[in-house]
């Protein structure tokens, strides 16, 4: 038969091994929804790029060298004005 921890134990465990987290959080409340928003946070960026990655193979093979490329990106980056002409 298997052995199922209830909430309370895990979270007890988790501070124990933790103690630092307590420190910036006035309360367990607030820690438990920090890690949730944290990990929704991290589920988004992982689900962004997978969706960029299937995107790019599903493209196909690109006819531009590398220099091409490379071009494309440094013109985008000055348009954007992310780096100076």
């Amino acid at each position: 038969m298997k052995k199922y921890r209830t909430f309370d134990q895990m979270e007890e465990s988790y501070f124990r091994e933790h103690p630092e987290e307590m420190d910036d959080y006035p309360n367990k409340t607030d820690i438990i929804n920090d890690l949730i928003r944290r990990e929704r946070e991290r589920e988004e960026k992982f689900s962004a790029l997978k969706a960029a990655i299937e995107e790019g193979l599903s493209s196909g093979i690109s006819d531009k060298t590398v220099e091409d490329i490379r071009n494309d990106v440094l013109k985008r980056l000055r348009e954007n004005g992310q780096i100076s002409a």
